[in-house]
């Protein structure tokens, strides 16, 4: 079913991971996304979906909003706090971002990243970041459009790489 979308009726709501509402709306949107090539291709775990709330609930620096059009969940945003010893203050992390698929390109995205950026800034945060796949060009050049950059502290050493070890 084809669905009309006007910019004026998105709301982005924080989360509180104690709504059950919120709490089954990101776990849909997250599964849509981990089923999209650029989330792996697989649903989530049956116990991935069964407690992802409420290990987000139990995780201290987790913060997450949702984007709705009409009460119905087109986007998240997940994000952490860490901390930037060269600055000696807090940082913010966007892990995940997801508008599905018939929403985007009417800014929900923005507006994610504009609540994530407002409230990092009231927590103090010196700077943000995100992981983005190399091979996603809309993201990058969202990404690109909303102020963020490849990290670099010298074109010598080249630019910073995200690199993973799985820990069984």
């Amino acid at each position: 079913m084809a669905h009309s979308f006007n910019i004026t009726d998105i709301s982005i709501i924080r989360v509180d991971y104690s709504n059950p509402t919120y709490a089954k709306d990101l776990v849909l949107l997250m599964n849509e996304y981990a089923q999209d090539t650029m989330g792996g291709g697989e649903a989530l775990s049956e116990f991935c979906q069964d407690n992802l709330v409420k290990k987000l609930q139990n995780f201290p620096t987790a913060y997450s909003w949702l984007a709705y059009h009409q009460h119905r969940p087109v986007g998240v945003l997940n994000a952490f706090l860490g901390f930037s010893t060269f600055k000696c203050q807090p940082l913010m992390n966007i892990h995940d971002v997801i508008v599905q698929q018939q929403a985007r390109g009417l800014g929900i995205s923005r507006q994610l990243f504009e609540a994530a950026e407002a409230h990092a800034r009231s927590l103090g945060c010196c700077k943000m970041t995100l992981e983005v796949l190399s091979g996603n060009e809309p993201a990058k050049r969202a990404y690109h459009a909303f102020g963020y950059n490849n990290y670099q502290l010298d074109e010598n050493t080249g630019i910073a790489e995200f690199w993973q070890k799985y820990l069984d």
